[in-house]
């Protein structure tokens, strides 16, 4: 899972809602939408990077923004078929157009209360990580 979330307080929340269901996964964590664009084309210091099978999204980020990189993953022919998930503080209906219309698979607004957060954090990955059927990994980059 590549999280790209600038937000250290919520990547924490992320991490000990995982650890908290006891779900396994490989969590890769970026503060921008610049960092997640070079992890994902493995450019630089992420030259070895896996493929995700999974992208948690938050929209307001410095530098390049999650509609950005929401938009330049659905339009890649190589990055376009990973499950990506808007996982945001905004619950304003023009940005949920906006994240569906560009393709986001789905759009989540952060609950506030710390138990929902864990609640919801666990049901995303026990959805895409057990419940869904995922695309197979392209054989080359």
């Amino acid at each position: 899972m590549l999280l790209v979330e600038d937000d250290p307080a919520d990547v924490a929340l992320i991490q000990e809602a995982l650890a908290a269901h006891a779900l396994v996964a490989e969590l890769h964590h970026v503060p921008d939408g610049v960092e997640a664009m070079a992890f994902l084309r493995r450019q630089g210091q992420y030259a070895s990077a896996p493929r995700p099978e999974l992208i948690l999204l938050d929209l307001n980020m410095p530098r390049m923004n999650g509609r950005e990189v929401l938009t330049a993953v659905k339009t890649d022919p190589w990055l376009q078929a990973i499950p990506l998930v808007v996982f945001t503080t905004s619950a304003v209906d023009a940005d949920v157009v906006a994240s569906y219309t560009a393709h986001a698979n789905a759009y989540i607004a952060k609950p506030i209360d710390l138990d929902d957060f864990e609640r919801v954090v666990g049901l995303i990955h026990r959805f895409y990580g057990a419940t869904a059927t995922l695309p197979p990994r392209p054989r080359t980059a």
